[in-house]
């Protein structure tokens, strides 16, 4: 819901932002050949911004403009009435006839030279990418206008780029570049005057700051952007919808903290707001189901009246189509009748997420979902929800650690394009004063420099990739071992039935029936012996059966798949391992949850260990003591200044997981001499 407000709000202050450009470009045009024509071209641009016509009828006027404009073949005209017409497109959602007129927009902007324009149609053609979810190229056009638009001191076309590089940034998982990018933009609308536009842009950065914190865990800070962004709505003239997203916000903050009772105050007091429901049901019905799952949380009793919160919130969000609402909803509805017990219904709304979050593409619900199934479904039918949630998350956590690399390697090439352009201004100027011969032998060297500056870039690249593969490929490697396990299992127990029990049982039903016959003290010994031996049939086909009931990779299956994965990473990462573990750790009654996130931080660890240790030798073991698990990874490579390093991204992320598994963790480290981290989990079991 938040980032769905995000994207409204930027849109609307672009709307505005493009206005702007348009009121004060309509005067260029006057002193230009052929008078006539731009007389009539500036009255039906005029006529076209008459705000009390029809819409269509203001289109209408913008097309005619711009048909008489290529007709006079000046290239500012054209620019100009192209401009005017894109914005029609635009507020019409026509996006892509919106897009090819700003791409014919920047070829008469660089003809003309005109930096301005420039920016400007780079900061249009970064929201039509922006619109159509295609990020790289949204953040390629937004960074050319933050360029220019720096260079030019348009500081209020600086902040507008700022929040929407934010906005993606926050989209892509790269919290930090969007709370560096949403600072930047608040100490840049901090020296503008206060309007009604600049707070309304202040709150949506003070929103994107609190959900960053927030998915990052700093609860206390999440806290004080939001309490921030609602002081903001509070001061605006129209700001009453961003006051009741905020108090949703905040209630949603608290919730994560453990203070239920204000989440619930929080969310009771949206409810009691007038029209509420008619003027925004979507939201109406996340409250629904927010108070509803925040009161079972909290221990009510109560319930019957939170299974009809929820029952109203699903149906609100079937009823309007909404299908980002419709999973918020049925995530939590799963959930609860998980807690209650009631696994069918449980199944039922946790089946529906998970299908409606594959469609929608919200990652993070279908994780949530897809573990829930794994929890709720038994046998092989759980472990492929297991399976498909580690390989989801697998695929996600590459995506993740390459955001910042691919964001700033777009600027990277951004600044180089630039570069380049100055280079060919200055080549220009020295072809005047240069001999042709030291010329050409300047590019030959710098031709050869830098195709072996890319030779080295693509074969990093070319490894990095492999190694990549390698390790997104290892749960499918075991996956493979333990199915061809089984296989080679049901083979011997059908050869040992055939060719050893039924070979008895029907030699011993021969000689008995043989016996039929027989009286006397030998017949009754020969049936004794006969008899003795069907029991020592019985006591095998009991350890057949026990051997069929038994999981043959029992307890060894999640040290199997991290010793897979210790064994590939270090390889691709040229790193000699030790791993140790005892047995003494029951793994199979560890919650699924566990071992994925105990999994993650070997991972984790391991990927720091060879970005930034430096280090030859690596050794991993696992411990069981007074009823916790003692995990310890051990590295010889440099070291760290612990408390100078607690920021970053890698660390972040092993606390987060820790924290989520209720242990402890110690990272020690001395510079030159390793470093170790000494991770303490609880040893809680299914049963």
């Amino acid at each position: 819901m938040v980032a769905t407000l995000i994207n409204q709000s930027i849109l609307r202050h672009f709307v505005l932002h493009l206005i702007l450009v348009l009121s004060l470009s309509t005067t260029y045009s006057q002193n230009i050949k052929h008078e006539n024509d731009l007389d009539s071209i500036f009255k039906l641009r005029q006529r076209s911004s008459d705000e009390s016509l029809p819409l269509q009828e203001r289109f209408s006027y913008a097309k005619k403009a711009r048909e008489l404009s290529l007709k006079t073949n000046v290239d500012s005209t054209i620019l100009i009435s192209n401009k005017n017409l894109s914005f029609f497109h635009l507020i019409m959602n026509n996006l892509d006839l919106y897009r090819n007129l700003n791409v014919d927009n920047l070829k008469l902007a660089k003809t003309l030279n005109d930096s301005l324009s420039i920016a400007n149609v780079n900061h249009n053609l970064g929201y039509y990418h922006h619109a159509n979810q295609q990020n790289d190229s949204a953040y390629y056009y937004y960074s050319n206008a933050l360029e220019l638009y720096d260079k030019l001191d348009q500081e209020r076309n600086v902040s507008s780029v700022l929040i929407n590089v934010a906005s993606i940034q926050q989209v892509e998982n790269d919290f930090i570049g969007a709370e560096d990018n949403a600072i930047r933009a608040i100490e840049v609308l901090q020296k503008l005057p206060r309007t009604e536009s600049v707070s309304d842009d202040l709150w949506i950065l003070y929103n994107l700051l609190g959900i960053n914190s927030l998915n990052l865990k700093l609860y206390d800070k999440s806290l004080e952007y939001h309490n921030e962004a609602l002081a903001i709505s509070r001061d605006m003239q129209s700001g009453k919808f961003n006051e009741l997203y905020s108090k949703n916000n905040l209630a949603f903050v608290y919730r994560e903290l453990g203070n239920l009772e204000k989440a619930i105050s929080l969310y009771s007091g949206l409810l009691e707001k007038e029209n509420l429901y008619e003027e925004d049901p979507s939201f109406y019905a996340l409250i629904l189901e927010n108070i509803a799952y925040t009161r079972f949380l909290n221990g009510d009793k109560d319930i019957k009246n939170i299974e009809s919160l929820f029952n109203r919130a699903y149906k609100i969000s079937d009823s309007i189509d909404d299908p980002i609402t419709k999973v918020g909803v049925t995530v939590s509805m799963s959930k609860f009748y998980k807690d209650l017990g009631k696994k069918e219904s449980a199944i039922k709304y946790a089946k529906e997420t998970y299908l409606t979050a594959k469609n929608i593409e919200s990652n993070d619900i279908l994780l949530e979902s897809l573990l829930i199934l794994s929890e709720l479904k038994e046998g092989d039918e759980g472990k492929a929800y297991l399976n498909e949630h580690i390989k989801l998350s697998d695929s996600l956590l590459n995506v993740e650690r390459n955001v910042r690399n691919k964001f700033a390697r777009i600027e990277f090439e951004t600044d180089k394009i630039e570069e380049e352009n100055q280079r060919i201004s200055q080549q220009r100027m020295w072809l005047l004063i240069v001999s042709a011969v030291l010329l050409v032998t300047l590019f030959l060297l710098y031709i050869i420099i830098t195709q072996r500056a890319k030779n080295k870039e693509l074969q990093f690249e070319k490894d990095q990739q492999k190694a990549n593969e390698e390790i997104y490929n290892l749960m499918l490697s075991q996956q493979d071992k333990v199915d061809e396990a089984r296989a080679n299992e049901k083979k011997r127990i059908s050869q040992e039935m055939h060719d050893g029990i039924l070979g008895r049982l029907f030699g011993t039903r021969l000689s008995l029936d043989s016996l039929n016959f027989s009286e006397g003290k030998d017949a009754i010994k020969n049936r004794s012996n006969y008899i003795n031996e069907l029991k020592t049939i019985e006591d095998d086909i009991r350890k057949i059966s026990h051997d069929l009931n038994t999981d043959f990779v029992s307890g060894s299956g999640f040290m199997g798949i991290v010793s897979e994965l210790i064994e590939k990473q270090t390889n691709a990462y040229q790193l000699q391992h030790q791993f140790n573990y005892t047995d003494d750790v029951s793994w199979e009654s560890v919650s699924n949850k566990n071992k994925i996130n105990i999994y993650r931080i070997i991972q984790e660890s391991l990927q720091n260990i060879y970005k930034h240790a430096k280090a030859e030798t690596v050794k991993i073991s696992f411990e069981l003591k007074n009823n916790v698990i003692l995990l310890s990874i051990t590295d010889d490579g440099e070291g760290f200044d612990v408390n100078k390093s607690k920021k970053g991204i890698g660390i972040k992320n092993i606390n987060a997981r820790v924290h989520d598994l209720e242990g402890s963790v110690d990272f020690i480290s001395k510079i030159n001499e390793g470093t170790t981290i000494n991770i303490k989990i609880p040893y809680k079991t299914n049963s």
